[in-house]
C-alpha cells in the first residue's frame, strides 16, 4: 500500500475536502496535520520538509526559495485579502497618520510576515514612508533560519496585541487571527481604508496574496501525477468556493488556482515589495517561482 500524504493546511471550506476519508491522490491516503494557527507550521516545512504538501506564506515562500530550499511553489491561492485595514492602533491611543510613522516604532509579529510585507508596501508606495526609517518591533524570529534581518528590526518579548497594548509601538500590523481575538476595536490608522483598500486593488489588477500551496520538490518530480491529482482537487473546490458567492469579498475574490493574470500580478507586486523592504536580496521572476509547477504539471 502507498504511504499516506502528510499535508498541513488551515480548516478553509475549500480544504475540507481533505478530510474525507475516500479520499485518495495518486492512490495515497492523506494524513492531515493538526497545527493551529496555521503558521506553525511553516517553519518546520521550510527548515526541514516536515510535510510533502503544506499551506505556505508568500513571503516565507520568497525567503527559502532564496535560501535554496526544495519546496515547489503551485498556482493555488488559499488566503489572501486586502491589508490596509492591518494597520492599527490601540482604542484611545494618540492619533498619528500613516506619513507620520517615520521614526516611530511599530509592531509585526515577525519581519518577514506576509501582512506585514503587504503593509510595508502601502506605506511606501501610498504615502511616502520607507520601511528602512520605521523601527520594526518583532515578537517572532523568521520562519527560515538563515535569513538575517535588516538593523532596524527588534525583537521583543510578549503577544503582539500586548505590546501594542502597553504602548510600546505607536501601531502594529495585525492579520485577521489577531485583529479576530483583540479586546474592544482597534483603529485602523490608513484613513478611508476600505475605499483605498479597492483603489489599490483596481490599480494593481488583484487583491493581496497571503499563504499558496507548496510541495516538497522530490514528491513533485518523483510522482507529478499524484501532485496534479491533488493540485486538481485543490483547483475544483476553489472554483466551486468562488461560484457559491453571489457578492464575494475580498477573501474569497483572493482566492485562485491556475496561473491567470491576477496570480501574476500578485505574485509580482508581492517580489517587488520584498525586494524593497529587503525581505529577499535577489531579483527573480514569477515564471521562475512557477518553473517546477510549468515543467511537470502545465
Amino acid at each position: 500500500m502507498a504511504r499516506a500524504l502528510s499535508i498541513v493546511t488551515k480548516s478553509y471550506p475549500h480544504t475540507a475536502f481533505l478530510a474525507d476519508p475516500g479520499f485518495r491522490a495518486g492512490g495515497h491516503e492523506v494524513e492531515l496535520a493538526a497545527v493551529d494557527p496555521i503558521y506553525k507550521a511553516f517553519a518546520p516545512m521550510v527548515r526541514e520538509l516536515r510535510y510533502d504538501v503544506s499551506e505556505l506564506a508568500v513571503a516565507t515562500f520568497l525567503q527559502a526559495r532564496e535560501a535554496g530550499a526544495p519546496i515547489s511553489l503551485l498556482p493555488v491561492v488559499l488566503s489572501g485579502d486586502f491589508h490596509h485595514h492591518s494597520l492599527t492602533r490601540w482604542p484611545g491611543s494618540p492619533e498619528i497618520a500613516p506619513a507620520d510613522l517615520t521614526g516611530k516604532r511599530v509592531g509585526v509579529r515577525a519581519y518577514s510576515q506576509t501582512t506585514g510585507l503587504w503593509v510595508r508596501g502601502i506605506l511606501h508606495e501610498e504615502f511616502g514612508v520607507d520601511a528602512k526609517d520605521v523601527t520594526w518591533v518583532t515578537v517572532e524570529e523568521p520562519h527560515v533560519a538563515s535569513y538575517a534581518e535588516p538593523p532596524n528590526v527588534e525583537r521583543t518579548t510578549g503577544k503582539l496585541l500586548d505590546v501594542l497594548k502597553r504602548g510600546d509601538v505607536v501601531a502594529a500590523v495585525l492579520g485577521p487571527p489577531a485583529l479576530d481575538s483583540a479586546q474592544g476595536p482597534l483603529v485602523p490608522i490608513i484613513p478611508d481604508w476600505r475605499a483605498a483598500e479597492e483603489a489599490w486593488g483596481e490599480r494593481h489588477a488583484t487583491v493581496p496574496i497571503n499563504h499558496m500551496l507548496t510541495v516538497r520538490r522530490d514528491l513533485l518530480e518523483a510522482e507529478p501525477g499524484t501532485v496534479s491529482e491533488l493540485y486538481q482537487a485543490f483547483s475544483a473546490q476553489i472554483e466551486a468556493r468562488k461560484a457559491a458567492d453571489a457578492e464575494p469579498g475580498p477573501r474569497v475574490r483572493a482566492l485562485r488556482a491556475g496561473v491567470t493574470d491576477e496570480l501574476v500580478a500578485g505574485l509580482q507586486t508581492a517580489i517587488d515589495y520584498a525586494l524593497q523592504q529587503n525581505v529577499i536580496r535577489t531579483p527573480v521572476t514569477v515564471a521562475e517561482l512557477l518553473d517546477d509547477f510549468t515543467r511537470h504539471l502545465a
